[in-house]
């Protein structure tokens, strides 16, 4: 589902700039550029959807190339996130700037493709979106698993009926301003019926923007749930499967 997504990478450094592209390619169509001014003639020829840039760059750096593209009608629309040292991130940027998310350096290569991933899935969501003309999303679990849906519709606060069925299962989830309110599977209710599905990779899922519910069965938020559910799981396969990890610096 995040083929959908492009995302232009700018980083003078080579090695973080190959290495990131490498890992993100399996998620968004990406493109590359070494400095601000190449990124900023990029952005205008060929829109994308995200931009991920280094803070500390020559010349034009990664805010002044920020505040270029939210100054133009035609690319302020584009999401930002901006790579930085935690010094930067302490003296120099405001968590108030129209960015997206911020990656503070040195960070592991696998917790920065996490975090890009997630912003990569909104897009991808909100893109879709935009082409359900019934006001339903359709889409299949291989695509987007439950964690990623479920973390999509937070982060875009969506207000909506998540609905997925796996074979003979089904689980309804009701968000509000991208909370879970209600989840049901089978006969179980509230936060065990999320954590039942959190492993589903498989099957299919509808989204229907206008599906409301009055019932409240839930008591954790949305991150709470993922969180508890997560802790629920055992992870340690998939982590093993993942191989050793890059940290990347300046």
């Amino acid at each position: 589902m995040s083929s959908n997504v492009k995302i232009l990478l700018v980083d003078d450094n080579p090695m973080v700039l190959g290495m990131l592209r490498q890992s993100l390619s399996a998620l968004a169509e990406v493109s590359t550029a070494t400095d601000a001014a190449d990124a900023l003639l990029k952005a205008v020829d060929e829109l994308p959807d995200l931009l991920i840039s280094d803070f500390r760059m020559p010349g034009m750096d990664g805010r002044q190339l920020l505040d270029k593209l939210k100054s133009r009608p035609a690319t302020a629309g584009i999401a930002v996130i901006l790579m930085a040292s935690k010094a930067d991130l302490s003296d120099r940027l405001s968590l108030q700037d129209p960015v997206e998310d911020y990656l503070e350096k040195p960070f592991f290569l696998k917790d920065a493709t996490r975090k890009i991933k997630r912003v990569v899935d909104r897009i991808a969501l909100e893109k879709l979106s935009k082409t359900a003309s019934d006001g339903v999303l359709r889409g299949s679990l291989s695509q987007m698993n439950v964690i990623d849906l479920v973390q999509s519709l937070e982060m875009g606060r969506k207000s909506c009926q998540l609905t997925m069925i796996n074979g003979s299962e089904k689980c309804e989830m009701y968000f509000a301003s991208g909370q879970v309110k209600h989840a049901t599977y089978g006969s179980i209710s509230g936060d065990e019926a999320v954590f039942k599905v959190l492993r589903w990779t498989d099957g299919n899922f509808q989204i229907n923007f206008e599906g409301k519910t009055t019932q409240e069965t839930t008591t954790l938020n949305t991150q709470g749930l993922l969180m508890e559910g997560l802790r629920l799981l055992d992870e340690s396969q998939r982590d093993a499967a993942e191989g050793e990890d890059v940290l990347l610096d300046t």
